[in-house]
């Protein structure tokens, strides 16, 4: 496949085949605008009532670091009542604003009439600043930063901002992970992945302005269902999301490597969008390998070979969430792309039976399992012998024979539990949960946590008044604390403008 066109792939939302990009001939496949569908992840002449998301890829690097990471988890912590969640769509209505004021909360368009194609992203010089934004509520923390609901002052608009302490990056040497985020974040244009707005920096922060997804987390609203899990029909067709984003971030050349509910976000329609890429690895060439075509071993039909995105490399590090780890990270025997399609195993079987399947008493005895204990499969509830054969060969312990080793999303798109799976409308069909309407400013979806009355983003200045309060100084943020401005020069600040949205 030519590179013009794999570049193309990349970027077409959930069904590249929609538009005609291959066209089966006697003996090749080439961009056209034939008629050509896929189906489960096949491409196949004639109609279809399938079609998706197709690969790139890339080759090899080795990481040093021996490291266990974790994105911030809320498991365990209180949760929302099973009212918050409606089962029919809700859009959030817009808020009473003052006399004479403008109009600052509108309500959202109905879910991705943004064009999501190859070139519909136009990168421009920063505009805005930390002081452009007015802090409304804290939605989330981790070890080197916040989330904020914040609303641009110009325009009324909502939005999360990740806010990234530079001084903590240092301290825990995640500086390339923050790079590594918006490196996935500026270049991603798909359905079910988080949109990037803006990004800039000051002298003490990384500030993200990212899509505010109103639904919150996945994880809460698992948390918040009649014994915490899904039918078996819903926690397929969220998979099948999981299925198209990984694809996609592996088209681009991406290993995500946390793949978990708590990453998980709800778009205001109930749609899915990855989130947090702290962890994500990208192999040796930028932008993802060619795809490459391979022969189904199944039925003899050509399917998209996402793996060869990625090509042979592996990453040494040992990252990921305790009770998502595949056993090569475990072992440190190095690890490819295969490691996404074993936490994707892991999340099928959580969201169906509300536990994960190899989780202890503690930490060694999880791995333990990981390593040695075979899948089981509890009743109730009762699952399909279809769904029981996905989940135990995703969750193969050797990763070179695990579902989608060989040719990455393609294969796992053409099990048989995804038959029913209509990929090219994916995004275009009602979930299964969709969140209650909201004005957005309620944040009904997010924990309640507590967070200064500040409506400022100027961070600096809170910390100075931290520190002063507490050891009776004045240290500015990132002063004289051996903060190096050139650690943070490959920080990009942007504003990415994308078609199909007002401005």
């Amino acid at each position: 496949m030519s590179q013009s066109a794999s570049r193309f792939l990349r970027r077409v939302a959930s069904a590249p085949n929609a538009k005609g990009l291959f066209h089966i001939g006697s003996s090749k496949t080439a961009l056209s605008g034939a008629t050509a569908t896929t189906r489960n992840g096949l491409l196949a002449p004639g109609p279809s009532e399938h079609g998706l998301d197709d690969p790139r890829s890339q080759p090899s690097d080795k990481e040093d670091s021996l490291e266990t990471a974790s994105s911030g988890s809320s498991r365990g912590r209180a949760v929302l009542p099973h009212s918050r969640f409606a089962s029919t769509p809700g859009l959030p209505r817009v808020a009473e604003t003052a006399p004479g004021s403008p109009n600052l909360l509108q309500p959202p368009r109905a879910p991705f009439r943004r064009t999501y194609s190859s070139n519909s992203i136009k990168v421009k010089s920063v505009e805005v600043g930390p002081g452009s934004f007015q802090k409304i509520k804290l939605l989330g923390r981790g070890d080197v930063g916040k989330v904020f609901l914040v609303r641009e002052k110009k325009t009324g608009k909502l939005y999360a901002m990740k806010v990234l302490s530079k001084h903590e990056m240092i301290e825990r040497k995640k500086i390339k992970r923050a790079l590594t985020e918006q490196e996935i974040l500026a270049t991603a244009n798909h359905p079910f992945i988080v949109t990037l707005y803006h990004s800039f920096k000051s002298e003490g922060y990384l500030y993200f302005c990212m899509e505010y997804c109103m639904g919150g987390e996945f994880f809460r609203a698992l948390q918040s269902r009649p014994g915490k899990c899904l039918p078996e029909d819903a926690a397929r067709f969220y998979a099948a999301e999981v299925t198209a984003a990984l694809e996609y971030l592996h088209l681009m050349g991406f290993i995500y490597r946390d793949l978990k509910p708590e990453n998980i976000l709800l778009h205001h329609s109930g749609h899915i969008m990855l989130s947090d890429f702290d962890l994500a690895k990208q192999s040796g060439t930028v932008g993802g390998l060619n795809a490459t075509i391979q022969k189904s071993e199944v039925n003899g039909l050509p399917m998209v070979d996402t793996r060869s995105c990625t090509g042979d490399f592996r990453a040494n590090s040992f990252v990921g969430t305790e009770e998502y780890i595949a056993p090569e990270v475990i072992r440190n025997s190095g690890h490819t792309s295969a490691v996404d399609w074993w936490t994707l195993g892991i999340l099928i079987y959580e969201m169906i039976y509300a536990t994960t399947p190899f989780k202890g008493p503690d930490r060694n005895d999880t791995f333990n399992n990981i390593l040695k204990l075979p899948v089981h499969f509890r009743e109730p509830p009762k699952v399909s012998s279809a769904c029981r054969d996905c989940v135990t060969r995703l969750l193969d312990k050797q990763d070179s024979t695990r579902l989608g080793s060989k040719t990455g999303a393609s294969e796992v798109k053409q099990h048989k539990w995804f038959a029913k799976i209509n990929w090219g409308l994916l995004r275009n069909l009602e979930p299964p949960i969709v969140p209650a309407s909201s004005n957005g400013l309620d944040a009904v979806n997010f924990r309640r946590l507590d967070e200064t009355r500040s409506t400022s983003l100027h961070l600096e200045a809170e910390a100075v008044r931290g520190v002063a309060g507490a050891a009776g100084i004045v240290q500015t943020a990132g002063g004289e604390d051996g903060m190096d401005a050139d650690l943070f020069q490959q920080f990009s600040s942007m504003t990415l403008e994308h078609d199909g949205e007002e401005a």
